[in-house]
């Protein structure tokens, strides 16, 4: 009984440590954050959002995309522009960045 009890302890506190993510429709967004998304990131069309709140702090994550470009912006509560997010993995769609080297394995 203590062993369950103390498993659900750290479950519950592994989730309130993690950040909370919302599913935002692209019309309940603010209006800054359009309105940026139009000047700055022009013939980009915003594919999802989601509000993200960690450590009582709310921001936003929308990703636009323009043909086979993707991008991940994240804006704060106030819907003012905080920063590009990186690709997962760190590297872009584009491919590794100028002067990096990779590995390629070839089956023989």
């Amino acid at each position: 009984m203590k062993k369950l009890l103390f498993i659900m302890v750290l479950l519950m506190g592994a989730l309130v440590v993690n950040a909370q993510r919302t599913p935002v429709k692209v019309a309940d967004l603010q209006k800054s954050i359009t309105d940026n998304i139009t000047k700055d990131y022009a013939g980009f069309t915003i594919k999802d959002a989601t509000k993200v709140v960690e450590k009582n702090v709310v921001t936003y994550d929308v990703v636009v995309t323009k043909g086979t470009m993707q991008e991940t912006l994240c804006y704060d509560s106030n819907g003012k522009f905080l920063k590009k997010m990186e690709a997962m993995g760190g590297m872009s769609k584009a491919g590794p960045k100028k002067g990096t080297k990779t590995a390629m394995k070839h089956k023989s």
